[in-house]
């Protein structure tokens, strides 16, 4: 039995119900994450059991940890694997990073979760940036992940972390994540030893390749397929599936016949002839996986301090939650919301919930399709490491 924290719309918790753990609840804030997490995790399978304590809907992890304290304490002894990581916006390399950002003090929100239940293992995610410390003047503060590992220690864990590039994990993006196990009775380091051993024979068992390219990832999914009206969108196009041309396609879509039928969340952005040719002379003249030079954002006026053109031969970088960051590698067009699930090795059967995109004061509160998938811990990593877990449970 497992609990999973900071959830999101389910990437974690849908890989370690395909390693055959059972979870007891899920607990994310956004209401839209998790809408999504209900509707394939809980409405469709019945994949947590959900105490009668506590309702089924988003909740803050402090509110939790105020109004429950007794319940958790009484989880003691019951509770095999707590998994998830704070979110990770105040750490990434990838914005602004900000050391006082409020987010970061659920760090202590989450350490105060392990103390009260005390599971027997933990499984923590966050970004790289992570395990770098904030700089101080002309010198660099401890970095968080220390902070984590000293406080989990003292729990009486054995803790170890490590970098993880998921793009060696079969998923089809070079995404780097700190990974943390602590084990309450046991070597946390047989996580990260076992992870590279069992991957060939993984593979082999999903009849996928170690490693996937983004045309191998997404080229069935291309606008010149042909396009319907979007069934959840007004005035918006959506893309039909074309056969599937690779292991991943078939993997992806769970051995279905699905040519012609309509993907979930596969609603193309309408963009202005301008954008289009834009996006046209990029493609033809930027390199490919890298932002483009300040020459064409010159050229195009571009304000933007991303934009990046995808090569269909390689994984992609790592996606953020903003889609206009990308450019799909032979459309001139962004991404869709299902080619950013197929990236981040969500099934097509995985349906997601809330607006697809957001602005204005909405920002505040809303967390759109995009958002939920930039944030989500793939999938198959999440099932790769369950299957390891579950091994470190029973030893």
């Amino acid at each position: 039995m497992y609990i999973d924290l900071f959830s999101g719309c389910g990437g974690l918790a849908l890989g370690l119900h395909k390693a055959g753990w059972k979870g007891l609840f899920a607990i994310e804030k956004s209401t839209d994450a998790f809408s999504t997490l209900k509707h394939n995790l809980i409405d469709k399978n019945s994949n947590f059991s959900w105490p009668d304590w506590l309702p089924k809907k988003n909740h803050d992890i402090n509110e939790i940890i105020e109004n429950y304290t007794e319940n958790l304490e009484e989880l003691r002894g019951k509770i095999s694997l707590v998994a998830g990581g704070p979110p990770c916006q105040g750490f990434s390399m990838a914005g602004r990073r900000k050391e006082k950002d409020d987010r970061n003090k659920l760090i202590d929100s989450y350490i105060k979760f392990i103390e009260l239940v005390q599971p027997n293992i933990l499984f923590f995610e966050n970004v790289k940036g992570f395990t770098i410390g904030f700089k101080k003047g002309n010198k660099r503060g401890k970095a968080y992940s220390v902070y984590v590992i000293n406080k989990l220690k003292k729990l009486g864990y054995d803790v170890k972390g490590d970098i993880i590039d998921f793009s060696e994990y079969g998923v089809p993006q070079k995404r780097q994540r700190f990974i943390l196990v602590g084990v309450k009775n046991g070597k946390a380091s047989t996580f990260f030893e076992k992870l590279v051993q069992n991957r060939a024979d993984f593979f082999k068992s999903k009849n996928i390749n170690d490693t996937t390219s983004l045309s191998e990832a997404i080229s069935d999914l291309h606008q010149s397929n042909g396009t319907e009206e979007s069934p959840d969108t007004k005035n918006f196009q959506a893309g039909i599936y074309n056969k599937s041309s690779s292991k991943y396609q078939s993997f992806m879509r769970e051995g279905r016949y699905l040519k012609n039928k309509i993907a979930d969340s596969h609603r193309f952005a309408k963009h202005k002839d301008d954008t289009v040719e834009k996006f046209k002379y990029i493609l033809e003249n930027a390199q490919a996986n890298k932002n483009i030079p300040d020459s064409i954002k010159e050229k195009y006026n571009l304000k933007k301090r991303t934009v990046v053109p995808l090569c269909g031969k390689l994984p992609t970088p790592t996606l953020t939650t903003l889609p206009d960051d990308y450019i799909h590698y032979c459309e001139p067009r962004i991404l869709t919301v299902r080619e950013y699930a197929r990236i981040q090795s969500f099934p097509d059967s995985y349906e997601f919930k809330g607006g697809y995109t957001t602005g204005g004061d909405r920002r505040k509160t809303d967390v759109p399709r995009y958002t939920q998938i930039g944030n989500a811990i793939p999938p198959l990593f999440a099932e790769q490491a369950g299957l390891i877990l579950k091994e470190l449970y029973f030893d």
